[in-house]
């Protein structure tokens, strides 16, 4: 199977209006942001789809996946990963968490846990494999490139620009992208 194709089959499993407050479910299909509350959206599908081929997500991978919201990245992911892989999502808004849980269903290979304050990803649970962060940070936090494993890739938005980042070894590799808006990263 091609990247594109299990980007399509990931799609294909976790329709986007599963995961998205019933007034909004609607609007499913535009190419836009969501509001899913709390001053939170739901990520316009082309850019989502974007960021996770810059995540080159593998069966059997393990992924964190940061600033979840209602959990549909999350979903995505776990599709991505297959029944051998693991997506750990969390999220600093405690009714979100409560949300992408309900919304996540019947994936036993995917979690979301509540954001520990001050703390950004999960560094107990690293290293990671992959690691989404799905709001902008102001820099691109050390924190998270430490809880990559060797040959991984994060892929975060950072003033603006959305950045592809790689651990090779001792070296950080930072690719930027295009530009793109997100709601900000509580970073601690």
């Amino acid at each position: 199977m091609t990247p594109g194709e299990a980007l399509d089959q990931a799609f294909g499993s976790a329709p986007r209006a599963d995961f998205l407050p019933e007034a909004q479910r609607r609007f499913a299909d535009l190419d836009r942001p969501l509001p899913i509350g709390h001053g939170q959206t739901n990520s316009q599908p082309r850019t989502v789809r974007t960021m996770l081929a810059l995540l080159d997500v593998r069966p059997g991978q393990r992924v964190l996946d940061v600033g979840c919201g209602s959990g549909w990245t999350t979903a995505l992911l776990a599709a991505l990963v297959g029944a051998d892989g693991e997506v750990c999502g969390v999220e600093v808004v405690p009714e979100l968490v409560t949300i992408g849980r309900a919304n996540l269903g019947e994936r036993p290979n995917a979690t979301i846990v509540a954001a520990t304050p001050g703390v950004l990803g999960l560094p107990e649970q690293a290293p990671f494999d992959r690691v989404l962060v799905s709001a902008e940070a102001s820099t691109r936090p050390a924190a998270l490139v430490d809880q990559l494993a060797e040959g991984g890739v994060l892929v975060i938005p950072v003033r603006g620009w959305l950045h592809e980042v790689r651990r090779e070894g001792a070296d950080v590799v930072d690719v930027r992208h295009g530009a793109y808006a997100f709601v900000p990263l509580v970073e601690g």
